[in-house]
């Protein structure tokens, strides 16, 4: 009630701009825009929370990359992906911490998880699910010839403790190490990090960024709880399209999103047809055309099943 009475109230304001410039005093034309554009802002946030309505989209999110096979190139494409993102959070107002990150040999990254937290993270994140193809000269061909990469994204919400996902000791295998990251000498002294694997699954986490091996402990646990609950969560919408007859695709390993920077630029999303011109933009974090395009076909394939 309180974002529609704060709409409603910028409603009558820029009526009562409206009418105020109707004298053609420049002035107030530029504010009458600076109030349209306000108000246009404001209900895009109220029309895109409102797609937000699944059980768990409001939680923050456990984001992990993977790069696909390539080496070098496809490591350093599941850099660039988590730069996408971290700028996108930063324009959003989420703050990031990274829990887990192991570098390439040579340039970019084999892996990282890491939090993005937020109102919303989870549910706008979900989008992102999948995996995001690259096609550009690589910068490691001496060649200059045209590559290919791929690099996979896993997004699960943040569980709370109250969530009944029930976890088994024996059913865990909890390793410690040694971490690899930046941290100073105390990382390098002892075997701080944690990676616990749930045998029954196969899920694996781990975590480095935290100090001491209980806190390492504790954030690997969390991110399984939600890995887990994700893992339930796909089972169930399997199980319900098998149901009802509907053919599917699982978000989990199918291609998404193609990222062209030669010989044209261009980013789509083979969801939703969803295109835009500028790569650079995109690689700087914004994605939410992207992120609203699929939450509009999900909530109007919600509906056509009503």
């Amino acid at each position: 009630m309180d974002q529609w009475r704060t709409v409603e109230s910028m409603v009558d304001d820029v009526t009562a701009a409206i009418e105020l410039s109707k004298g053609d005093d420049d002035s107030l034309l530029t504010e009458l825009s600076g109030q349209l554009a306000a108000l246009e802002r404001t209900i895009s946030v109220v029309e895109q929370e409102k797609l937000l309505s699944g059980d768990k989209d409001t939680n923050n999110a456990f984001v992990t990359i993977h790069p696909g096979a390539g080496g070098t190139e496809s490591q350093d494409w599941a850099q660039m992906l988590m730069r996408m993102y971290l700028r996108w959070a930063e324009r959003t107002g989420y703050s990031v911490q990274v829990l887990d990150l192991l570098p390439g040999d040579e340039a970019g990254i084999k892996s990282v998880t890491f939090t993005v937290n937020g109102e919303y993270a989870y549910g706008r994140l979900r989008a992102e699910v999948g995996v995001h193809r690259l096609v550009r000269i690589s910068p490691f061909d001496a060649n200059k010839r045209r590559h290919t990469s791929f690099a996979s994204v896993f997004v699960y919400p943040e569980i709370e403790d109250d969530v009944d996902i029930v976890i088994d000791d024996k059913d865990l295998r909890i390793d410690t190490y040694r971490s690899s990251g930046a941290g100073g000498q105390h990382v390098n002294k002892t075997s701080s990090a944690i990676r616990i694997t749930h045998i029954p699954t196969g899920v694996v986490t781990q975590c480095q960024n935290e100090r001491s091996q209980h806190q390492n402990k504790e954030v690997a646990m969390k991110v399984l709880r939600a890995e887990l609950y994700a893992l339930e969560q796909q089972k169930k919408e399997e199980e319900m399209a098998k149901l009802t007859g509907e053919k599917k695709d699982i978000a989990w390993g199918s291609q998404i999103r193609s990222y062209v920077f030669q010989p044209y630029q261009m980013v789509k999303d083979h969801r939703t047809g969803k295109e835009v011109g500028q790569v650079s933009a995109v690689m700087d974090g914004e994605i939410d055309p992207f992120i609203e395009a699929y939450l509009m076909q999900r909530a109007a394939g919600a509906g056509a099943k009503k």
